[in-house]
């Protein structure tokens, strides 16, 4: 599986086998232990300010209320007039204090070609409307919340720079309501790293 094109997919392996194991166990008992070999930029993943700035806060410094249970709400971007959705998309909308979720429909296009190419992506100016506005953090349904074009990669650089946990490559938002739901975006506490797989997921009021 590829998420992102030019990085390698994860290589799933034994490190045990259950064959192997026969030997370390009573009879008839038998273990299997996994071996990952993966980017920390796999799936839908979190980012962390470390991702983009040397020293700062890392995937391990995030406490569990800003990754879990967040008030949430989706902003709608399926139809749109260009690749660049920006801070018009926002206006009207209560962001603050949310996980606000970017719903542009491109995670149809997940593993196949296009998936890669020609994605929308937030402005700058869209990624500033968010922090000035207090969004909890950002999710989008993407190849990359930044055109992948542009190398100064402005929607990371200010978010990320505003200590606002950023989610790419979520899928599902259709299913989602626009708000009355909570948000849940939660990876392993590790350290020294800016990224990491994430399994998102929402659960709605009833």
């Amino acid at each position: 599986m590829v998420t992102y094109p030019g990085l390698p997919a994860p290589v799933i392996s034994d490190w045990l086998s259950r064959d192997a194991s026969r030997s370390r166990y009573a009879p008839g008992t038998t273990f299997q232990i996994g071996k990952i070999d993966m980017l920390a930029n796999t799936g839908t993943y979190i980012d962390a300010p470390f991702h983009r700035y040397d020293g700062a806060k890392d995937i391990g410094d995030y406490p569990l209320e800003a990754v879990a249970d967040l008030d949430g709400v989706v902003i709608r971007a399926t139809t749109r007039s260009g690749r660049g959705l920006d801070n018009a998309l926002f206006r009207g909308h209560d962001v603050g204090g949310k996980a606000v979720l970017v719903h542009t429909g491109w995670d149809a296009h997940w593993r196949t070609e296009r998936y890669g190419t020609g994605h929308p992506f937030l402005t700058r100016d869209a990624a500033e409307q968010l922090v000035a506005a207090g969004a909890a953090l950002v999710g989008i349904d993407s190849l990359n919340i930044d055109d992948a074009a542009d190398g100064t990669r402005p929607a990371h650089t200010i978010l990320l720079g505003a200590g606002i946990p950023i989610v790419e490559h979520l899928c599902n938002l259709g299913q989602l309501p626009d708000t009355g739901f909570r948000f849940f975006a939660v990876p392993a506490r590790v350290k020294g790293i800016g990224s990491f797989p994430v399994r998102a997921f929402a659960s709605v009021a009833t």
